[in-house]
Order: structure tokens, then sequence, then C-alpha cells
């Protein structure tokens, strides 16, 4: 279980998260939700330890944050990471030797299906094909906590077939998953629970079902925060002193 007590996190005058307390059930699928800037990436952020939080507790099947829960969780990020003069195939190597649970067949597999040649270099890559690299990246690993924050945006609609098709895989091989997007659409039918946020505050959570109550997931989206937060462009990034 992932559980999140109290969670603050301050960046000098401003709070990305506020006093958040939260918990996502072991092999849930649960879609992280909110307009720009209220809290999303920052939460996977503190997560996955590249950041601290200013106060209060994280915690993956009761172990905090740090070097062994790094090991199991897997985190793809909304910008690139890589270095320009690297290939497509110098960081599947880099991968294989940083995480044991990386699968170099299943990366090979992942760019043959998302079009990537290992021979790329960075530097070559658009941003669709630079965020196909970093989804293959993440699903090429069996990490027990998967986090991808808008893996939907800035791909085609293939790629997006494909990305969902590998989160239902990963749902039924019990992996714990936790998304963030803008197009709700997309992910209603393979979600459990539900996180929504609003200027770092935590709205509402809870399972998908009993939240909806029978209503679209776009609708009670459009409930809380409005008709304009809903289908922002890929390049609307939200704005956090980490990225």
């Amino acid at each position: 279980m992932l559980k999140l007590q109290n969670v603050t996190k301050r960046y000098l005058r401003r709070t990305a998260l506020d006093d958040v307390s939260l918990e996502i059930e072991t092999g849930k699928v649960c879609l992280l939700l909110g307009p720009n800037g209220s809290g999303k990436t920052t939460m996977m952020k503190l997560i996955t330890g590249l950041a601290r939080p200013t106060s209060g507790d994280i915690t993956l099947d009761g172990e905090g944050i740090g070097p062994a829960t790094k090991a199991r969780v897997a985190y793809m990020p909304t910008e690139n990471y890589f270095y320009n003069y690297m290939t497509v195939k110098d960081i599947g190597k880099y991968y294989a030797d940083f995480f044991r649970d990386f699968d170099s067949a299943r990366y090979r597999r992942m760019l043959t299906d998302m079009e990537l040649d290992e021979a790329d270099h960075i530097r070559q890559l658009s941003s669709g094909m630079a965020a196909k690299l970093r989804l293959s990246l993440a699903l090429s690993r069996d990490a027990a906590l998967m986090m991808f924050d808008e893996p939907l945006n800035g791909v085609d609609i293939l790629t997006r077939t494909q990305t969902i098709d590998a989160i239902r895989a990963g749902r039924q091989s019990g992996r714990t998953m936790l998304i963030s997007t803008h197009l709700v659409d997309e992910l209603e039918d393979v979600v459990d629970t539900l996180v929504f946020l609003k200027q770092g505050k935590l709205v509402m959570a809870g399972g998908k079902q009993e939240i909806c109550a029978g209503r679209t997931l776009k609708d009670l989206y459009l409930d809380i925060y409005g008709h304009g937060s809903v289908g922002v462009q890929p390049d609307d990034q939200e704005v956090n002193p980490d990225a």
C-alpha cells in the first residue's frame, strides 16, 4: 500500500502540496486528477524520492521513501532527462545497469512497437518520439509501483492505445499504477481509484464507482474544476520548481 500522511511540500512562498493524507491499495490503477498547478507532479516526485516533503510521511508497504523503495518504483516524467549525445540503445543499457527489474528484451519489443530506432540519438528525436521513449523505458520495468505523468500527451492515437493496453496488462499482473492526465475519457475504463487535487489540497479520493455514482468521469471533473480545465493541450505543463 502507498500511504501519504499529512504531506506538505513548500517552495519558498508557494505551497505545492498542503497537508495531503491518502492511501492507495496495492494492485489498483489510480488516476491523479486536477488542473495545472494542483500538485500532481510534486506528489509523484515526492513518492519517487526526487524531492522531499517539507513535513509529513510517505511509505510504500510500510517502508519510508529511500533507496529501497526507489528500486521498486518506475516513474515516467513529462520532461526529457536524457543526454543529447546518447542513443536509444545507450539509454536501454543504462536502465539495465541501474534497475534490476528492467527487461531488455521487452524494451527492444517496445521500441519496435513504438517505431523507434536503437541507433537514433536523443537530439534527433521529436517531442512525440521522446515521449514514446520515456514510455518504453517505464513499461519495460517490473516495478511494484508504476507512475506516469501525463503519458497520453504528445503521442499519436496508436501510441495512446498501446499505452492504455499496457496499463491494462499491468493491472492484471497486480502492479499499482498512479497516472496523472487531463484526458479523462480515454482512461476511465481502466481505473479503480480517483484522486482529485486542487491548489495543492486533496479535494476527494476513493473508488471510481462510489465517487462517480453513475456519472461519467468527465462530468465529475467538470463539476469539480469547471469547464475550462478539460482538454489541456500537451504543451501546457504543470508549474513545478522541480521540473
